[in-house]
Order: C-alpha cells, then sequence, then structure tokens
C-alpha cells in the first residue's frame, strides 16, 4: 500500500501546495494522471479547486481529472492511475464520498491494487478509521463517520501545541485525551504543520520540520521524530 498523508496544504506565506511538491512528485514519479476528490471545498467551487490543484500538479507534469466531472465517480476512481484527496471539511467530504461511493471504491483500489493515494488536512483524515479526530466544525451530517480505513490509526491534522492566552477553553491535547479515553484501542498521531505521513508497503515514515506527537489511552503523549521507527502505528488495534 501506498499512502501520502499531509497535515495541510499551505505553510504561511507560502504558495499553495509548495511545501510538499517535492514530495508529491517524487511519490507520483512515472504517473502522468491523477483523479482527484474536491469534495471537501465549501466556499469555493469544485472547478475552482480543481484549477489551483492543476496548477501546482502541471509543475509536475501530471494531469488532474477531478470526480465532479465525471458522469460515474466511483467508476472513475476504479480507473484511476493515483488518487488525490483534497483539504476542506472533512464532515462534507465524508458525505459527498459515502454518497457516491467513493469510500468503498478508493478502500479497494488502494489496499487491494496498491494504487497511490495522496490527502492533505481531510483528505488524511478520510485514510483514518474515522473521521472522529477531525478539526472542523460538522456543518453536515454523513451517514457515518467511518472512513476508508487505509490505516489502523488516527491523525489529527494541524495539530497545535499552543494555549493562547486568555483562552479558557481545551486544548487540541485535552480534546485528543477526550478521543482517546473513549476510544481506547486506537493511536492517535498529532501531525503537525509542515508534515506528512509517507507509508511504502509496511514502512511508515514522519517526513517534515516537527516531530509529530502520539497518543494512546494509558500511556503518556510523547514525541516521535523523522527516522524514528513507527511501525507501532500499525498494529491492527485491539478491539476494546
Amino acid at each position: 500500500m501506498r499512502l501520502l498523508l499531509i497535515s495541510n496544504s499551505t505553510n504561511a506565506g507560502e504558495a499553495y501546495l509548495d511545501y510538499p511538491k517535492k514530495e508529491l512528485g517524487d511519490f507520483f514519479k512515472g504517473i502522468d494522471e491523477v483523479m482527484f476528490v474536491p469534495y471537501a471545498a465549501v466556499t469555493f467551487t469544485y472547478d475552482a479547486y480543481l484549477e489551483k490543484v492543476q496548477a501546482r500538479f502541471s509543475e509536475l507534469g501530471i494531469r488532474v481529472r477531478s470526480v465532479h466531472r465525471e458522469a460515474n465517480p466511483a467508476l472513475a476512481i476504479m480507473s484511476a492511475k493515483g488518487i488525490v484527496v483534497g483539504g476542506g471539511n472533512t464532515f462534507r467530504l465524508a458525505q459527498m464520498m459515502q454518497r457516491e461511493g467513493l469510500v468503498e471504491a478508493i478502500r479497494l483500489r488502494v489496499t487491494d491494487e496498491g494504487i497511490p493515494y495522496a490527502g492533505w488536512s481531510a483528505g488524511s483524515n478520510m485514510a483514518c478509521p474515522t473521521i472522529g479526530t477531525t478539526n472542523d466544525m460538522p456543518i453536515i451530517e454523513p451517514a457515518t463517520f467511518h472512513a476508508a480505513g487505509l490505516i489502523p490509526f488516527q491523525i489529527n491534522p494541524h495539530y497545535l501545541d499552543a494555549h493562547p492566552q486568555g483562552h479558557a477553553g481545551e486544548t487540541r491535547e485535552q480534546r485528543i485525551e477526550e478521543y482517546i479515553t473513549v476510544n481506547t484501542n486506537v493511536y492517535v498521531a498529532g501531525l503537525r504543520e509542515g508534515c506528512m505521513l509517507r507509508l511504502e508497503g509496511d514502512r511508515l515514515s514522519l517526513i517534515g520540520p516537527r516531530p509529530m506527537r502520539i497518543f494512546r489511552w494509558g500511556e503518556l503523549p510523547r514525541e516521535v521524530n523523522p527516522g524514528d521507527d513507527l511501525g507501532f502505528l500499525l498494529q491492527q488495534p485491539l478491539e476494546g
């Protein structure tokens, strides 16, 4: 299985998809066309989203097709050479992917056939077992919180350590601790901005300038760094 799961599309002060473009180019090396899922877009059109992504992928020599322009989106996924799922609102993305039958189609192509899958933000959330560790507001109700389950652990994209002055609400870490208290059998990876996870077969690697924070019920949160062994995240969780 081949996955590239990116925390965020854009670092502050940089152009769209600028920091991950080298990794995207390497990940999709030898592939001249990918199928794009734009359904996380809410306040701008799918056509505008496609144009934005195509502008960056053109630098990589890759044509981007979008499922929203296909008569049968699920069938389009079944013929894709590579799959790209963009960020935005995770609840909207899940609802649309479920409605169009894309969750099952992507799971089949990626897990059974080894088709490469890249996603950022909401697109990374959809690779997890559920969308339960997204940061997004539930603006719409999907049929289920279940996602594609391409990996056995959860990701929290855009993970922040900050507790702004004057803010009396929960920190991101406290929110994740709530999640693992209810979901005691699964790891949550706090993926900081500018970072990504790459899975090639059974090898999972952290790429980027920052460590990743790991959460599991009954364990103290800990940091892992690029180059560390992350194989423990790929172990299937016990029922619980």
